[in-house]
């Protein structure tokens, strides 16, 4: 067994028990202890809430470390179809431990959590991600699809405002939400171009060629899925941020006509 196979696998299985033990152990013990609305909290939302907290600290880990990389490491930076980088090749396994880990849950509480669109999602970044560990190419593309993860953050922590019954006008609810809308549009929405920019840029050139049919069909693939499941929640995210603004707008303009009665 070679090295890259080595650090492959132990991080992979590593990355695995630790997001379960996350949402088995830890997730329900420091949520008791930050936030008291939790034990409140029906089984179903329990099993959600500890889903997004994991969801939340992937995220951080995966989409920080992947930025780093994007900007520092030369290696892939050099040659974005066939360089190679550890901290790379260990964020995707990483990534993809969380996955595995994330698709077990989905399905051990499918009644609770179960949504196709994940399944999609999981299953067709993982197909991806298999040819990077296996073959040790696209690293930099891969790692530049995982600042998407960046947005995730947001996406949940909108769910426990939510969840814990905060006002939809409440400033932290409404700073969240655009900061949400902005994040998500900037690194799933605004990064297409580039990304099918780069593949129109390097087709057909030997490194390319190299990279055999199979490689190179899916990679196209695996874009085109999970880009257009981008642009679908980019579509929901901005008709709720709309609705909210909206609200509040209305809001305003009702309380003004109130206060002139009043006066």
């Amino acid at each position: 067994m070679d090295t890259n196979t080595i650090l492959v696998s132990s991080t992979l299985c590593t990355s695995f028990l630790i997001f379960q033990l996350l949402f088995h152990f830890v997730s329900s013990w420091f949520s008791a202890k930050v936030s008291p609305g939790f034990n409140n909290l029906s089984f179903e939302k329990k099993i959600e809430w500890n889903s997004r907290i994991v969801s939340t600290c992937h995220s951080l880990l995966v989409g920080i470390l992947g930025l780093y990389i994007f900007f520092f490491d030369e290696a892939i930076i050099a040659d974005p179809l066939w360089g190679q980088s550890s901290l790379a090749t260990m964020n995707i396994a990483t990534a993809s431990g969380y996955l595995i880990s994330d698709l077990l849950i989905l399905i051990l509480y499918w009644k609770v959590i179960g949504d196709k669109c994940y399944i999609i999602h999981h299953c067709t970044a993982l197909y991806a991600y298999f040819f990077v560990m296996k073959d040790g190419v696209l690293v930099y593309v891969a790692n530049f699809r995982l600042l998407a993860e960046l947005s995730s953050p947001f996406v949940n922590q909108r769910w426990f405002f939510e969840t814990l019954k905060y006002s939809k006008f409440s400033k932290a609810n409404v700073i969240n939400g655009v900061l949400m809308t902005v994040v998500f549009f900037v690194v799933r929405i605004v990064a297409i171009p580039p990304l099918y920019g780069f593949m129109l840029a390097v087709y057909g050139t030997e490194p390319y060629r190299r990279l055999g049919c199979l490689i190179q069909y899916s990679w196209i693939f695996t874009c085109i899925v999970l880009d257009v499941m981008n642009v679908m929640w980019m579509i929901k995210i901005s008709k709720g941020c709309i609705k909210v603004i909206s609200l509040m707008r209305q809001e305003k303009a009702n309380n003004r006509l109130q206060n002139g009665k009043v006066d």
